[in-house]
C-alpha cells in the first residue's frame, strides 16, 4: 500500500508505541487521526508533530470500550480526513496481578481489560469496516506475546491478547474477500515510558535482555517499523508477527 495522502486512525496514538506508529505513518505520507482516552495533551502534541510534517492530523477523544463513542470517532475521522484507509488498534490497558493469585482477580478487572483490549478492537474494526472496504484498506492490531505464551502482567491481559490474535484471524477471513487486510504485531517487553515509570522496570528489562537470544528489548520505534512494513505489504493478511528478540524460543 502506498500511504501517500492515505487516511489513518491510531487508537491510543498519543503516547508510547501508538505515537511511534502514528509518526511513522505520517512520515510515509499518511494523514493521521490520533485517538486518546485520557492523554489529551500528549495526543494534541503528537497531532501537532504530524502537522509540522505537512500532513493533516486531528486528536479525537473516545473510550474505545464505548461502541457509540467509537462509531462517532470513526465518523469524525472520515469527515476530517476525507476517508479511512488504515486502522491501527493500539489502545490497551492491563492490571498487575500475580498469575497464581486467582482470588485477587475481581470481576471489574476482567471487564475493563476485556472491554478495552478486545471489545475496543472489535468496535473499531466494525465501525471502520465500510470505509476500509471502499478503498481496500488495512487493519493492524497491536497484540502481545502474552497472548501466545500466557506470560505477562496478569491472566486477564494474556487472555485479552489471545482473543485479539483469534479476532485477527476471524476478521482476516471476513474482510479479505472485500480487499481489506488484517494483521497483528505481537511485541514482548517494549521500553517505553509506561514501563519506565514502574518500580520493577530495571529488574524486568535486565531479566528480559539477559534471556532474549538477541540480548535486547524492543523500542516503540521497533514496533512502529514492523507495523509500517505490515501495513504497506499488499500480500499479507491473517498473520500475527511475534517480536521479542527471541525470548520465547
Amino acid at each position: 500500500m502506498d500511504l501517500n495522502d492515505k487516511a489513518a486512525l491510531v487508537t491510543g496514538g498519543g503516547v508510547g508505541t501508538g505515537k511511534a506508529i502514528a509518526l511513522s505513518l505520517a512520515k510515509a505520507g499518511a494523514n493521521v487521526a490520533i485517538n486518546y482516552s485520557r492523554s489529551g495533551a500528549e495526543a494534541e502534541e503528537t497531532a501537532g508533530e504530524i502537522r509540522a510534517m505537512g500532513r493533516r492530523s486531528v486528536a479525537i477523544q473516545a473510550d474505545v470500550a464505548d461502541d457509540d463513542a467509537v462509531r462517532k470517532m470513526v465518523d469524525s475521522v472520515v469527515a476530517e480526513l476525507g476517508g479511512l484507509d488504515v486502522l491501527v488498534n493500539n489502545a490497551g490497558t492491563t492490571v498487575h496481578v500475580p498469575h497464581d493469585d486467582l482470588e485477587a482477580l475481581e470481576d471489574d478487572m476482567w471487564r475493563r481489560v476485556l472491554d478495552v483490549n478486545l471489545m475496543g478492537t472489535f468496535y473499531a474494526i466494525r465501525a471502520a469496516r465500510p470505509h476500509l472496504e471502499k478503498t481496500g484498506g488495512a487493519i493492524l492490531n497491536v497484540s502481545s506475546v502474552a497472548g501466545v505464551h500466557a506470560t505477562g502482567s496478569s491472566i486477564p491481559y494474556c487472555a485479552s491478547k489471545a482473543a485479539i490474535n483469534n479476532l485477527t484471524l476471524s476478521m482476516a477471513r471476513v474482510l479479505g474477500p472485500k480487499g481489506v487486510r488484517v494483521n497483528a504485531v505481537a511485541p514482548g517487553f517494549i521500553d517505553t515510558r509506561w514501563w519506565q515509570e514502574r518500580p520493577e522496570y530495571e529488574f524486568v528489562k535486565e531479566f528480559v535482555t539477559e534471556k532474549a537470544l538477541l540480548s535486547r528489548v524492543a523500542t516503540a520505534q521497533d514496533v512502529a517499523d514492523m507495523s509500517l512494513s505490515i501495513i504497506q505489504s499488499d500480500i499479507m493478511t491473517g498473520q500475527i508477527i511475534l517480536m521479542d528478540a527471541g525470548l520465547s524460543l
